[in-house]
């Protein structure tokens, strides 16, 4: 969950100018996330972790700024890869839990990289 995601966006400065490039550079870096060119290329890649580049996209959202329309659907869409990474590991677990009710610790533990004390936790709240 802690584990950075990077986000491509190619042609960038080509789609939203180099004005609005530079806003959302500044306005990335206020959410703890890195708006940067790929090497010397064109392209360019957001990183961040998950949730400081979804408070990143509702961010730019907040503006509504038509030129950065671009860059928050291309980031929206990229986020979809990623929802496992912006719920709670509890509210993971339960989700996994009530799908799942046959499924074993050992499961549990492996899908989410939780501990035996958390996996049994919350299958005794499910069971509550």
């Amino acid at each position: 969950m802690n584990e950075p995601i990077t986000v491509r966006l190619p042609s960038l400065i080509h789609r939203i100018g180099s004005d609005k490039a530079k806003q959302a550079k500044a306005i990335a870096v206020q959410y703890d996330c890195e708006l940067k060119r790929v090497r010397r290329s064109r392209h360019w890649a957001l990183v961040g972790n998950a949730l400081s580049v979804q408070a990143f996209v509702a961010g730019l959202q907040a503006l509504g700024d038509e030129g950065l329309r671009y860059l928050v659907s291309k980031v929206s869409t990229a986020l979809l890869e990623h929802a496992d990474k912006l719920e709670p590991l509890d509210v993971k677990l339960n989700r996994l839990i009530t799908h799942n009710p046959g499924i074993t610790l050992g499961e549990l533990m492996a899908l989410t990289q939780c501990s035996i004390a958390e996996a049994r936790m919350a299958r005794f709240n499910a069971d509550i």
